[in-house]
């Protein structure tokens, strides 16, 4: 059994492209080596190894100068988030100006648009639509409830012990001027309606639709990220709800399903219900009836809680750290 010469350590652990090999002097024959498999034309990678989003990125980019990652899989990279029929798209967007040759690729769809300085941007050497650029890409294919909810992710307040950034990805100001500069573009319109309804603080999908629901039920506008106490910031806090009427809604997602995250969840719950308010807690059940039910509740709680005159805020010292 002949043992194939080892590959450069530039190539020994990702995919590479046939011209990377060859101006590393590696033979032709070694390129077609049992531990070497074809993924794409002229591209190279080891057989067994599952490439991640960032390897197919890295070596589709250089596989095909001039062009970056863009649409779908850019929302990927920045995880803006997409609708369940986009969200397990395999195939790649790759995008390249208007003065090149669209990308023609297997499993890959290409796009050519006109794009103006610092709508594409490095990440890790790999070139890629920035989030705002993304949005308004994606604006034309999806509902307008989704281009709201992608556009909420962009404006809202990171959390820097999770996601290693302190600032949005964007501000509604930038994204006016990114609309005006792009007159003609699809789904500009839409984009441009999205952002009348874009809020700070809807912090996932579904808190949007819970908020655009409540909008559609003729209901006032909520609170966003609602502190029992709004003097304290340390104070427990729910998704969004109406002080005015002690209503709290904390929508129950698959990333509070973990252990810890459940007991810092019924610490905040027990908080609220001492309290005296109204708490309620929709799941994916509700989100799939558009919130209808949860909705009906909530009408019969305002109803039910009409603030009494001189009514005191409670004491909600020692509330520290229960987010």
């Amino acid at each position: 059994m002949v043992t194939a010469k080892p590959l450069p350590e530039e190539l020994s652990k990702l995919p590479f492209t046939v011209y990377q090999a060859q101006a590393l002097e590696v033979a032709p024959n070694r390129l077609r080596a049992k531990d070497l498999v074809g993924a794409g034309r002229l591209i190279r990678t080891h057989a067994g190894r599952d490439l991640s989003l960032m390897d197919r990125a890295r070596v589709l980019c250089a596989a095909t100068p001039g062009a970056w990652v863009s649409h779908e899989t850019a929302a990927a990279f920045f995880d803006l988030g997409l609708p369940p029929w986009l969200d397990q798209e395999p195939r790649f967007h790759l995008s390249k100006p208007h003065g090149l040759p669209r990308v023609r690729r297997a499993g890959v769809i290409g796009h050519r648009v006109h794009v103006v300085p610092g709508e594409v941007v490095d990440i890790d050497g790999i070139r890629v639509s920035g989030p705002a650029r993304t949005w308004l890409d994606l604006a034309h294919e999806l509902p307008l409830r989704y281009v709201v909810a992608m556009g909420d992710q962009l404006i809202r307040v990171p959390r820097p012990e999770l996601e290693f950034r302190s600032t949005p990805f964007a501000f509604k100001e930038g994204l006016c001027l990114l609309i005006r500069q792009h007159p003609n573009m699809k789904g500009v319109e839409k984009a441009r309606l999205a952002l009348d309804e874009m809020r700070v603080g809807s912090d996932s999908f579904p808190e949007t639709f819970l908020r655009l629901a409540l909008a559609d039920a003729h209901l006032p506008e909520p609170e966003l990220q609602l502190r029992l106490d709004p003097d304290d910031p340390w104070s427990p806090a729910a998704d969004l709800g109406f002080r005015k009427h002690r209503i709290a809604v904390q929508y129950d997602g698959e990333h509070h399903r973990s252990r810890e995250q459940q007991s810092r969840d019924n610490r905040r719950d027990e908080f609220f219900i001492n309290a005296g308010w109204s708490y309620f807690k929709p799941n994916a059940d509700d989100l799939a009836e558009d919130f209808q039910g949860l909705i009906a509740r909530i009408k019969r709680a305002r109803r039910r809680l009409t603030p009494t005159r001189g009514h005191s805020r409670p004491d909600n010292r020692g509330l520290s750290g229960l987010e």
